[in-house]
């Protein structure tokens, strides 16, 4: 196991101008921003701030949704999602600490449907690693890592964050 703070607060400046180029060249403003937990909430929190963002911040927890569940099982502190606005045709970022296989992402999408019908979603990771198994990718990312499939990148925090490679 190695931990490596991978200068993580430059990672998140990155990806926070990638963002607001993103936004800009889409002519989206006042973009909800949908985190999800635990670690995606954790950077959606700072880029929510870096962008100037007033309006409320969502919470994903997608632990129901996925499709492995019956597989991985459920973490014994389950927290319920909170989405404290009307998402219906409204434009959408959903942040991620890292996509690996997309199952996550899938299962994000799933619950937001079940909340509305939002103008379109974006997403927007910390990480982008290898090893996709569902036709999703991210439209604004952080940093890019070439992980073997036996390789896993985790971010710790909230504070400090730091990524942990195992």
């Amino acid at each position: 196991m190695n931990t490596d703070t991978h200068n993580i607060e430059q990672i998140i400046a990155d990806m926070h101008a990638r963002l607001e180029n993103y936004l800009a060249e889409a002519g989206i403003v006042e973009p909800l921003i949908i985190g999800i937990q635990t670690g995606g909430l954790w950077v959606a929190k700072r880029i929510k701030t870096l962008l100037g963002i007033n309006l409320p911040l969502g919470e994903l927890n997608i632990a129901f949704y996925r499709d492995d569940f019956s597989r991985i099982g459920i973490h014994p502190r389950v927290t319920p999602s909170s989405l404290p606005f009307d998402i219906e045709d409204r434009h959408i970022v959903l942040i991620d600490d890292v996509l690996f296989t997309g199952r996550t992402i899938r299962a994000a999408m799933n619950e937001i449907f079940d909340y509305g019908r939002p103008a379109s979603i974006s997403l927007a990771v910390l990480i982008d690693r290898s090893g996709r198994e569902l036709p999703i990718q991210a439209d604004v990312v952080g940093k890019r890592l070439a992980l073997d499939v036996d390789e896993h990148v985790k971010l710790l925090g909230p504070e400090p964050l730091a990524l942990e490679f195992k």
